[in-house]
């Protein structure tokens, strides 16, 4: 059932974990989902040796995929009208994910209702890795 703008108000939220444990399989098959093969996500010798970092880490885009399932098992299916992102910090294998939406308005565009939201994913330590805001369609 989708949301209803009876049922809301500005500064209601909902959150989800939305993975546990990341696995580097996941970031392998997001590799071949979205098409990008950077080996940052999948060549530990690239990642450490080349680059620099403390070892291989998730596509920004995964994250935002993960953020936005998350949206969509609140909002509904179908019903985002705009989501947008700011990849702030970097998932690392092992890391588990939460995600949280909050209300930060709820409007008409002509006949439409929508309900726009604040949206952020912290890892297991709390540490911010994405913000964002989306918009969602909403029942009366």
């Amino acid at each position: 059932m989708a949301l209803q703008a009876s049922r809301l108000e500005v500064g209601q939220t909902h959150e989800e974990v939305v993975v546990e444990d990341l696995k580097r399989t996941q970031l392998v098959q997001y590799s071949g989902a979205s098409g990008d093969y950077n080996p940052l996500h999948s060549d530990e010798v690239f990642a450490t040796k080349v680059a620099g970092y403390p070892t291989v880490f998730a596509h920004g885009m995964l994250t935002m995929g993960l953020t936005g399932k998350m949206l969509t098992n609140w909002v509904g299916d179908g019903r985002l009208t705009s989501f947008g992102v700011r990849f702030v910090g970097q998932v690392w294998p092992g890391d588990t994910l939460t995600s949280r939406a909050t209300v930060a308005a709820i409007r008409e565009a002509g006949a439409t209702k929508l309900v726009d939201l604040t949206v952020e994913t912290v890892n297991q330590d709390g540490r911010t890795v994405m913000t964002g805001a989306a918009s969602a369609r909403i029942d009366p």
